[in-house]
């Protein structure tokens, strides 16, 4: 299996990426904010926790996070491997990825990360809050927020992959193409 989280800030670009890199490479894409907003709209119980979390621009617990994903990973049982996409988002939740995992006899096989200027990113997310009908995609505030949470929370698991030899960066600006042909490079080093 061929298991990669790809990485970066709201905004980067992941699933889009993942969209075009998951049929090129036959693996399961997992979206953290799909499973959320799966969740979310069927009034689930980790889905009505999580929404009021989402909805002050945080992060979600931990523990809901990895039920969630891990209920994903169990339905998808015969895939070729999984992109994860927004998920691990701290250190916590890489341990208990890398845990569960290991009970299939499985690993992450890299850390692939869209780096890309907070600006843009800014600009990317108030553009796509104009049709994504996503309220945290439209309020600047909250989306300075969840950088943030990002910048203190999440952008040190590049430490935490670096250590393992399995960290990649990858330039995140460009056309959506060039972007793509980048990512392939590094997922066909995996």
């Amino acid at each position: 299996m061929k298991n990669i989280v790809l990485f970066g800030p709201p905004g980067a670009g992941k699933g889009t990426q993942a969209d075009r890199l998951k049929g090129k490479y036959h693996l399961v894409h997992i979206s953290t904010g799909d499973v959320f907003r799966y969740n979310i709209k069927n009034k689930t119980e980790l889905g009505v926790l999580a929404k009021t979390y989402m909805d002050k621009g945080d992060l979600v617990p931990d523990e809901v996070t990895i039920h969630m994903l891990e209920a994903e990973v169990e339905k998808n049982a015969d895939a070729n491997g999984f992109i994860f996409d927004g998920f691990p988002r701290t250190q916590s939740q890489a341990e208990a990825l890398d845990g569960f995992l290991s009970t299939k006899g499985e690993k992450i096989n890299g850390m692939v990360a869209l780096e890309v200027p907070e600006d843009l990113l800014v600009e990317r997310l108030l553009e796509r809050g104009k049709t994504s009908g996503r309220a945290d995609d439209t309020d600047e505030g909250k989306i300075r927020n969840r950088f943030n949470e990002y910048n203190t929370k999440t952008a040190i698991l590049k430490e935490y992959y670096a250590a393992k030899g399995n960290y990649f960066g990858v330039n995140g600006v460009g056309s959506i193409q060039e972007i793509t042909e980048r990512l392939a490079k590094v997922f066909d080093t995996l």
